[in-house]
């Protein structure tokens, strides 16, 4: 029997569809349908038990009469979706913007048909995107601003004294040994031994603190609490509980003065006085406050010029951008050693919740993304391999890492390629609208 080849065939598209979505057909058939059943049976065969035959030894005969042909057709189906789907593109000679859709169209001892949803680049028709005079905002640096954070960096330096007589005040760090008891039986989590406690600071459950002001170092006392209602742990959320103390220390905070002792504990490189220190703490206010500035700048430039924007923008790339917007927030809170269920238990919502929360920033994303890319083309910006390969470089550089492991995590050479080419045509966009 001669081969058949497998068909690719553009399904005729309906009207509601916009003319971004492509339904496009591929049969499997012939040998290849064949060969596909055949690898299916053999992932069948070293799992399947039939009576009177050892595993992985059952013939192909006996196990079609017990479970029928048809127990192949989704694994010979799998097998064949990969092959299937580059022939579609290479056929179509569409280009994706999202992870295609594919269904079964049928499927029978004599192959299976499928059909790809492929999602295409929109029309973007850019109206205007000059002359819409959006300027950056100016930045100061008020003398308030610089004394206030040259407040917070004196409290960083703070040191910790040992008060060697005294009572515990508000303030102080406690260093405790401490226990939980409920109903006179300790309970899991409930122990610490020489634990920092900064007084004042709302660490523990309510009412602790307070009742650890005016003990003295190595004084014990039992504490007599009750967990808040909505206590994360079950058992514990709105009981009283008794908890055993022992004062092992107590430290007191010590400010800072800006004498010679707390610039050589700095270490900056020429800051050796208030005058020169104040004058690096506005640099860094300053620069912190451009680039908050920057950003706001080029959001409301995008944003200014979107309304000039028309695109259908697909659902498929709002959602795949959502997808991402996700599993950034995921990994952001993985950082702070929550998972997703406990910030859903927290926040009392669901994952429902959090994409809805994040779609129209998702769907902004997106639409900026088309905009840009139709403006690149309008405007003829490029960027060679050569700039990339040097920009690849100089980000390596930067963050200490071999080119080649900086070049994996960014997305490979044509993503820093694409990133250049975004960064180019927003300074354009400024100069075409200052």
């Amino acid at each position: 029997m001669a081969k058949k080849e497998t068909k690719v065939e553009k399904v005729e598209e309906t009207r509601k569809e916009p003319s971004y979505i492509h339904k496009v057909n591929v049969k499997v058939e012939g040998a290849d349908w064949t060969k596909a059943l055949d690898q299916a049976f053999a992932k069948k065969q070293k799992t399947v038990k039939v009576d009177g035959f050892r595993a992985g030894k059952v013939p192909r005969d006996i196990f079609e009469k017990k479970f029928g042909k048809e127990a192949l057709f989704l694994d010979a189906a799998d097998m064949s979706v990969q092959v299937a789907y580059i022939k579609a593109m290479t056929d179509s000679k569409l280009i994706p913007v999202t992870q295609p859709e594919v269904d079964i169209k049928s499927i029978d001892e004599n192959g299976v048909e499928f059909v790809f949803t492929i999602t295409t680049k929109p029309e973007v028709v850019v109206k205007n995107y000059k002359g819409l005079n959006i300027k950056p905002e100016k930045v100061k640096v008020t003398a308030e601003e610089v004394n206030h954070e040259l407040g917070h960096l004196l409290e960083r330096y703070t040191e910790l004294v040992v008060k060697e007589e005294g009572k515990v005040e508000n303030g102080d760090i406690a260093v405790i040994d401490f226990e939980g008891f409920k109903d006179g039986v300790a309970f899991d989590g409930g122990k610490g031994e020489n634990y920092s406690l900064e007084i004042g600071s709302n660490t523990f459950i309510p009412g602790f603190e307070e009742q650890v002001i005016g003990m003295a170092t190595g004084e014990e006392k039992d504490l007599n609490v009750t967990f808040p209602e909505e206590y994360g742990a079950a058992d514990l959320a709105g009981q009283a509980v008794v908890f055993k103390v022992k004062v092992n220390e107590i430290k007191q905070k010590v400010a800072r003065e800006l004498d010679e002792e707390f610039f050589e504990d700095l270490g900056m490189e020429g800051i050796n006085s208030e005058e020169t220190l104040k004058e690096q703490i506005k640099e860094s206010i300053k620069a912190q406050k451009e680039a908050e500035a920057e950003n706001k700048y080029v959001d409301a430039l995008l944003e200014a010029i979107a309304k000039n924007v028309e695109v259908d923008v697909p659902q498929t790339m709002v959602d795949e951008e959502t997808d991402r917007l996700v599993g950034r927030f995921e990994e952001q809170m993985k950082m702070q050693g929550i998972s997703l269920d406990l910030y859903y238990q927290f926040t009392q919502s669901n994952e429902e919740a959090l994409r809805s929360q994040m779609e129209k920033e998702a769907y902004n994303n997106v639409l900026y993304r088309l905009m840009l890319e139709q403006i690149m083309t309008e405007e003829k910006i490029e960027v060679t391999k050569e700039e990339a390969l040097k920009e690849a470089e100089e980000l390596a550089n930067k963050y200490q890492m071999d080119k080649a492991e900086f070049l994996q995590q960014f997305g490979g050479l044509d993503m820093v390629q694409y990133d250049l080419e975004v960064r180019k045509t927003i300074e354009l966009l400024k100069e075409l609208n200052k």
